[in-house]
């Protein structure tokens, strides 16, 4: 009886230290912060220097960006605490709060307002010059937790009267810039993307206007939002907020094509949700 005591006594004692060692720390000396993965992944690295610095010099912490393989990554990521902060796109941010104790609490800010829009392209050989001409073609979409490479162009698809599978034939690429390419070299008919980043990519001449039609645009939608854990410190949280809400730095703010931060809560993704469920999308399961 005794030995059988000891080993339970023992059995709880591994588990409370397994339990500590998983436990995030609320006020970490280096932040690590999770870029989306949606372009190359050295080239984000690269870009953000600007706001790794930046953040160093506001938090008075060492920041550590990670860009995961994938949107699946990232939020199984900030699923175990592995990360502290994030910047997700607005489907991933719904996906990784069915599985996380996240906050979201700054979108960028564009034009203006807190919103941006998806496009949908074609090739322009194909002849798909319009929504309906997308029947029966090779559709192509980022990573499937996309929210502007995903969800917003197969419900502006779905308006339209095509459902993916049966109208037309589904693509999943990875990441925005890739939609773009395989879209402008013939690989797909069709595709849809962040107009900002098709922007980019027009600007920086990875993609030729010559080979694409844009086919058409979506409404407004609720920026990519930062999140951070909630269990942080709370000094730390309102730092880390206030940074971002007063950023006017130029260089930073270049990288993220945006003028500045404006303040959000989780209610304003509600929109985002009621897209899922009118695509039948299990958003707890994707």
């Amino acid at each position: 009886m005794k030995l059988i005591k000891k080993l339970a006594f023992a059995a709880s004692m591994l588990l409370t230290a397994t339990t500590a060692t998983f436990a995030a720390d609320a006020d970490p000396d280096m932040i690590k912060v999770a870029l989306l993965p949606d372009e190359n992944a050295s080239e984000i690295i690269k870009r953000n220097q600007p706001l790794k610095d930046y953040l160093e010099d506001k938090l008075g912490k060492e920041i550590e960006l990670i860009v995961t393989t994938d949107y699946s990554s990232m939020i199984e990521a900030m699923r175990f605490g592995r990360i502290d902060m994030a910047y997700f796109g607005p489907l991933s941010y719904v996906l990784a709060k069915t599985k996380s104790d996240i906050e979201p609490f700054a979108a960028l800010v564009k034009d203006g307002k807190p919103t941006y829009r998806s496009v949908v392209i074609a090739n322009a050989k194909t002849g798909v010059k319009s929504f309906a001409d997308i029947e029966g073609k090779k559709m192509a979409f980022g990573d499937r937790a996309s929210t502007s490479s995903h969800l917003i162009p197969k419900s502006i698809l779905q308006e339209k009267g095509l459902q993916a599978k049966v109208n037309y034939n589904e693509h999943f690429l990875g990441s925005h810039d890739a939609v773009a390419v395989n879209v402008a070299n013939g690989n797909a008919d069709a595709g849809g993307l962040s107009e900002v980043i098709f922007n980019s990519l027009l600007s920086r001449g990875l993609i030729d206007e010559a080979d694409i039609n844009v086919i058409g645009y979506s409404k407004d939608y609720p920026q990519y939002p930062w999140a951070m854990r909630s269990d942080l410190n709370d000094g730390l949280k309102e730092k880390i907020k206030d940074a971002f809400i007063k950023l006017d730095d130029a260089e930073v703010l270049k990288s993220f094509k945006a003028e500045g931060f404006a303040a959000v809560t989780d209610a304003d993704y509600d929109v985002i949700r009621e897209m899922g469920a009118l695509l039948k999308l299990d958003l707890a399961k994707m």
